[in-house]
């Protein structure tokens, strides 16, 4: 019964998003990171693999030790006790509503012709430089990031949640946050952040796989272009440095009939990049919100999924 935390977390986080007055789990994970990069740096200033190395398995152990205890504690006390602390819990690993309120905004500056608000909204979602970006740009940016953090944010968390309750979602989501503030191929974090990254790598092949063969199925239950989407993720799914980048990102480019990624600009280097998709019609305004919509159906069929097969797992073991 257990399994009942993951879609109680995910209902909670539709209806209410990520508490932005309120601490943070993974907020605190980012801080930790932070803290122990500065005293790791200090410790083996020649030694960056190493430190790096150091550095992503104790935030990875920690951050899935600190609620296994707490869980174990809270259900020894009483199950339901348990089980509200671990749907709370999973409700901090989910994103889908934060990532939708947040690429919404650029979605709505820019039917109200405000280009610059919609840059500076885009910029709070994505790493790469926004400054130069144009409206096809920005739109661009937007859509790549919900359906890249679809997986990132949504269904891989779910995944490790449904094998492995809120400890397990702990730590895939600290490899992610790492990944995110240290996975950087820059000077600084070329050797630092390696092992972080690779490990985000590793976890992230078998959920970012099934998230783009749901996200298929999903865009033919939304009324997009299924049989183009399966197509382009075929032809384009690894056109990415990252091994699962591009998974998502093809399904939604081929959904959408769009062009997407190409050359982008990270820290003032622009990095050459190769396109996902066709480009059957130019970006437009409203596809933000149709990789939302996209994203939804994909996140709830995911759900279903693997709360089933987790059921079903209990019954049968």
């Amino acid at each position: 019964m257990r399994i009942l935390a993951l879609p109680i977390g995910f209902i909670i986080d539709a209806f209410l998003g990520d508490p932005y007055s309120l601490p943070h789990p993974v907020r605190l994970i980012g801080s930790a990171i932070d803290r122990l990069e500065a005293l790791l740096r200090r410790l083996l200033p020649k030694r960056e693999m190493l430190a790096g190395t150091v550095l992503a398995l104790t935030v990875a152990l920690v951050s899935a030790a600190v609620p296994a205890v707490i869980l174990i504690l809270l259900y020894r006390v009483h199950f339901f006790l348990g089980l509200a602390a671990e749907s709370v819990m999973c409700y901090y690993l989910l994103a889908a509503r934060c990532l939708t309120n947040e690429s919404m905004k650029v979605c709505r500056a820019l039917e109200n012709g405000d280009t610059e608000g919609a840059r500076r909204a885009v910029s709070m979602i994505v790493g790469r430089d926004t400054e130069t970006l144009d409206e096809a740009g920005i739109i661009r940016a937007a859509v790549e990031t919900v359906a890249e953090n679809t997986s990132d944010g949504v269904t891989s968390p779910m995944l490790f949640m449904a094998l492995g309750g809120a400890p397990l979602g702990f730590f895939y989501k600290a490899v992610n946050t790492m990944d995110s503030m240290i996975g950087y191929k820059n000077e600084k974090y070329i050797k630092f952040g390696r092992f972080a990254a690779r490990l985000d790598d590793l976890l992230n092949l078998l959920p970012s796989r099934l998230t783009a063969l749901v996200m298929i199925a999903s865009a033919a239950v939304a009324g997009l272009d299924w049989k183009n989407s399966f197509r382009i993720w075929r032809r384009d799914r690894l056109r990415h440095t990252s091994p699962n980048s591009a998974q998502t990102e093809a399904v939604m480019a081929g959904a959408l009939g769009v062009r997407l990624a190409g050359d982008a600009s990270y820290f003032g280097v622009v990095h050459k990049k190769p396109t996902i998709g066709d480009g059957l019609r130019p970006v437009e305004a409203g596809d933000i919100r149709l990789a939302n919509r996209l994203m939804y159906l994909t996140s709830i069929f995911t759900l279903i999924l693997l709360t089933g097969a987790r059921l079903a797992a209990e019954v049968i073991f």
